[in-house]
């Protein structure tokens, strides 16, 4: 796996306390009548799932910078300061005590993982200070553990712009067995809260649709030698392997199933939709699929300055994944302060608790067209847009196959 940690002097990056990155667009004191307000992001930033993490930290830094060039919110210069999770959810927590504990950050935008955004949402709900997701997709963060028979929604502070699971899943089998017309298939999930959760309503679903799930099994992060789960899915007779986790294990398993003479398809979700998922399996990555929320970013008009100034800006990471609903979550919180100073008579709060319970409050009421699409959140806290994408690697780059949303019934 390539390791993204470095950055280009444009926007560059200074390692400050509590694992954060300070990159603000603008002075971190006031001058006169302006007001600096911190946005937090987290996201692993080094190590496993930098790629899309990176991707998640510039599109929030191109829509603080967007805000205060437009002055979107006037008296106000919005700062943005990155932390650095490396996918580990106590890393998450102590983060979000770090965001929640300065006093002049209003929000968060983050985490990539489901499982560390478990370990984050107690805290900014203790501090009443929103965090929305561009790409958590666990239902249970927003509809609570009985998701699938009692809704129930735990924390009024957390939203996201990725829609869920439930979605994605079954979005995923239904393209397996009737795009594809696969009817054996083996699953293997990483044991994490995201990966798990996605194998199991694709196999749920599969089942449902009457395909026929002949093997399953298990990995754990990090492991590096799957010629034992190979052999498994070899002898099942499987025509596709179906696999919830992320590009660091599943680009290694595609790479090794090839190798080991087991020439089928491996399918997974946005968990895998990376340019390094191919750069590490090369050509063994040829034919394998992923879901992705949303629809492809450079098929937005709306996104087209953003892709534009992102490459301008030589930023690392990939922008295709999660950056435009990154962008979105940020410009969703931007625009919640300023319905705050609005209501205010044209002043920022001067009691930071009030000010953060007012960006919640007008952050449930979000509407309007974001760079990703339509931006708003139903009673959960989830995102009313519900379109997803099947990607294919296509001579050795994604390309869109399909683009819809999941019929659950």
């Amino acid at each position: 796996m390539v390791i993204l940690t470095s950055v280009m002097a444009t926007g560059a990056l200074t390692l400050t306390a509590c694992g954060s990155r300070d990159d603000s667009g603008g002075d971190s004191s006031d001058n006169g009548s302006n007001k600096t307000l911190t946005i937090g992001v987290d996201a692993p930033l080094s190590g496993e799932n930098s790629t899309t993490g990176l991707g998640i930290q510039y599109g929030a830094q191109i829509a603080v910078d967007d805000a205060n060039k437009n002055k979107l919110v006037p008296g106000v210069t919005f700062k943005l300061k990155a932390y650095d999770d490396k996918a580990q959810p106590a890393t998450g927590q102590s983060n979000a005590t770090a965001i929640t504990g300065d006093k002049t950050a209003v929000g968060a935008v983050g985490p990539l993982n489901s499982g560390v955004a478990q370990s984050m949402q107690q805290v900014f709900a203790s501090a009443n200070m929103v965090e929305i997701s561009p790409s958590n997709t666990n239902p249970a963060l927003t509809q609570g553990k009985d998701w699938q028979t009692a809704k129930k929604r735990p924390y009024k502070t957390y939203f996201r712009t990725a829609t869920t699971d439930e979605l994605q899943g079954s979005f995923a089998a239904d393209y397996a067995y009737n795009g594809l017309k696969k009817k054996k298939v083996f699953v293997v999930d990483d044991k994490q809260t995201y990966g798990a959760g996605l194998a199991k309503i694709f196999n749920e679903q599969f089942k449902k649709l009457g395909g026929t799930v002949v093997g399953t099994d298990h990995v754990n992060t990090g492991d590096k030698d799957f010629g034992s789960l190979v052999t498994k899915v070899k002898t099942s007779g499987a025509d596709l392997l179906y696999y919830g986790g992320q590009y660091d294990e599943s680009s290694l398993i595609t790479k090794q199933l090839k190798d080991g003479g087991v020439k089928i398809p491996l399918f997974g979700g946005d968990g895998m939709f990376a340019s390094t998922y191919i750069e590490t399996a090369g050509a063994a990555s040829e034919g394998d699929l992923a879901t992705a929320v949303g629809v492809p970013a450079d098929t937005l008009p709306a996104a087209k300055t953003f892709i534009e100034t992102y490459k301008a800006k030589g930023y690392k990471g990939d922008y295709g994944a999660y950056g435009a609903y990154s962008y979105d979550a940020t410009t969703a919180i931007i625009k919640a302060v300023k319905a705050a100073v609005d209501a205010n008579g044209g002043k920022v709060p001067s009691d930071i608790n009030a000010l953060r319970s007012s960006v919640v409050d007008n952050v449930q009421k979000s509407d309007f067209e974001g760079i990703s699409g339509k931006v708003s959140f139903d009673e959960y806290g989830d995102t009313t847009n519900k379109q997803l994408t099947v990607y294919q690697v296509t001579k050795g780059a994604w390309k869109a196959v399909k683009t819809g949303t999941a019929d659950l019934g």
